[in-house]
């Protein structure tokens, strides 16, 4: 494993409660809260504790935004479904959680050589007229990561917290292989 911190930036959830909720009745429950049909279908709700936000949709459905931790999301789900059962409407006890991306970052010790991964690493684009770093797919687990130059990267698209620790393993190993990186920091 690789002996750097990895750091979790931000995990998208959802659930599903199954039932209609009433986004009119809920804004006027709490502050924080921000419902424009208008502008988007679902009502806001940004949380400082813990900081994150939640959409809530009329269909049932909340979606968790700018959690940090899978805790977080649990909580943040629990107060939503506090606050929709305060309308009176049921809320299912049995609904699901499930964790749509996590975005991690880490600093690896080194620059990396981004032309010698680009030329060496399949399913990686790197145009530096464009983006100053390089996109480097992974299919399994099936994940994103932007690499630049100065060390730092940054996986998007994993579905469990061991997975985003074993793509990051995986690509710190595959870098090591092609020896990317250009010197200590």
């Amino acid at each position: 494993m690789t002996d750097f911190h990895i750091r979790i930036e931000n995990i998208v959830a959802s659930a599903a409660l199954g039932v209609e909720v009433p986004l009119e009745q809920i804004v006027s429950k709490l502050e924080g809260m921000e419902y424009e049909p208008e502008q988007f279908p679902g009502l806001v709700y940004r949380l400082q504790k813990p900081k994150a936000a939640a959409l809530i949709f009329g269909s049932g459905k909340i979606v968790c935004t700018g959690a940090r931790s899978i805790d977080d999301v649990n909580e943040v789900i629990k107060k939503v479904t506090k606050i929709i059962r305060q309308t009176g409407t049921r809320v299912p006890s049995g609904y699901k959680v499930q964790v749509e991306n996590i975005v991690a970052s880490a600093r690896l010790d080194a620059n990396l050589n981004l032309d010698r991964i680009a030329f060496n690493l399949e399913n990686s684009e790197y145009e530096p007229e464009q983006f100053p770093g390089l996109v480097y797919r992974m299919t399994d687990p099936k994940v994103a990561f932007l690499l630049f130059g100065s060390g730092k990267i940054v996986c998007t698209g994993g579905r469990t917290i061991k997975d985003v620790n074993i793509a990051v393993d995986k690509v710190y190993k595959k870098l090591k292989g092609i020896k990317a990186f250009t010197k200590a920091k």
